[in-house]
């Protein structure tokens, strides 16, 4: 059937359609402001604001050790 790939897809299309009609949505200032939220209370862990103490980075050089 020349015509039955096109329905396929339009039948995925309509059920990604019902898919989405189905989701919660939250207004664009509420989402900034939980991120905000989440942010701040999370700033403590993150390297990039509290930096990493030399002795813990990974990028640090290895100490080589030699026996004599």
């Amino acid at each position: 059937m020349p015509g039955s790939s096109s329905v396929d897809t339009m039948k995925k299309v309509v059920q990604q359609l019902w898919l989405e009609a189905g989701l919660n949505q939250v207004k664009v200032s509420q989402a900034v402001a939980d991120l905000k939220k989440f942010c701040l209370q999370n700033a403590h862990h993150d390297p990039l604001l509290t930096g990493v103490s030399s002795c813990t980075s990974s990028f640090r050089p290895q100490k080589v050790y030699s026996f004599l």
